[in-house]
């Protein structure tokens, strides 16, 4: 029976934590950030974790469940 496959996309930007929980980057931090306040911008520089309403997709994304 073949494997399935992960999706490319989702293990560029998702990792796994010890503790099981999923790992992501913030949105909005690639260009026009002149714009954009030093506090903004230092927030969104942290890693942040996945909302449990999305974890569900995520994990099927990378075949963890």
């Amino acid at each position: 029976m073949p494997k399935q496959k992960t999706n490319s996309s989702a293990k560029k930007r998702f990792k796994l934590t010890g503790t099981g929980k999923i790992k992501r980057k913030h949105a909005f931090k690639r260009h026009i950030l002149t714009k954009k306040s030093k506090k903004r911008k230092l927030a969104l520089t942290h890693d942040t974790l996945v909302h449990k309403a999305d974890e569900d997709n995520v994990k099927e994304m990378l075949n963890l469940k």
